[in-house]
């Protein structure tokens, strides 16, 4: 019994493994479709979908999924018509969050990210609400096994406000100004497989709260991420 109960335990953690994996890519699916409706395919023309596509490739996603969401982009007969939303708002222990969806019906998102919020006494506020507690600054994320002191030697000349590396994922923070010029710098030392690399929002002052705060707010956290709308999430959680 305990072989059985094993192998139903591993086969559970696939499937949710691959259903999260679905989503993702889903997700970039997405992210694709609107950069080549707004910019083309081309990427020598279209920056945004030249790290779309290498954080595809990052995630192992199939080559077909990719052609197949250029293509429907592509096609002058296609109905799909994706719009930006942010949302705003504070979570539990006062957590503020800044939510980027990408939707094609904005009034079944609103109604979705207001419920998730309410099941956990969150309050969804209006826009700005919670933009003041942050700053636009440029987000660099990408998979390198370099350690991070090689890293910090390419970009020796350039301001980086923060870094960090967790396990193969680098991230630096970088004045957004300097965010072209440094991705620049860093794909001529052959660094690829960007996962980010646009101007986001970070926190002033990220936050610590309560244990039981952060289990409150890693469930609603985990809510909003399983939306397929929901594209990611920004807040002053301190890591």
């Amino acid at each position: 019994m305990s072989g059985h109960s094993q192998f139903a335990n591993i086969k559970h953690r696939k499937d949710a493994q691959d259903i999260k994996r679905g989503k993702i890519f889903q997700k970039i699916n997405r992210e694709i479709y609107t950069a080549v409706k707004l910019h083309g395919p081309n990427i020598e023309n279209n920056p945004k979908l030249r790290t779309i596509l290498e954080k595809a490739r990052s995630l192992n996603m199939p080559k077909d999924n990719i052609n197949r969401a250029i293509a429907k982009a592509n096609n002058q007969n296609d109905q799909d018509n994706y719009q930006e939303v942010i949302y705003e708002g504070f979570g539990p222990g006062t957590i503020a969050l800044i939510i980027h969806c990408l939707t094609d019906n904005k009034n079944r998102t609103t109604a979705n990210i207001r419920g998730y919020f309410n099941k956990y006494q969150a309050k969804l506020g209006v826009s700005n609400s919670v933009q003041h507690l942050f700053f636009k600054a440029g987000v660099i994320e990408f998979i390198s096994p370099l350690d991070l002191d090689d890293i910090l030697d390419l970009v020796i000349n350039f301001e980086i406000l923060d870094f960090s590396k967790d396990e193969e994922i680098v991230q630096l923070i970088v004045a957004q100004e300097d965010l072209a010029i440094i991705v620049q710098a860093l794909r001529a030392a052959k660094i690829e497989n960007f996962v980010t690399n646009e101007v986001r929002n970070v926190p002033f002052e990220p936050i610590n709260v309560s244990d039981e705060d952060l289990v409150s707010y890693q469930k609603l956290f985990d809510l909003l991420e399983n939306d397929d709308d929901v594209q990611f999430i920004e807040s002053n959680l301190k890591k």
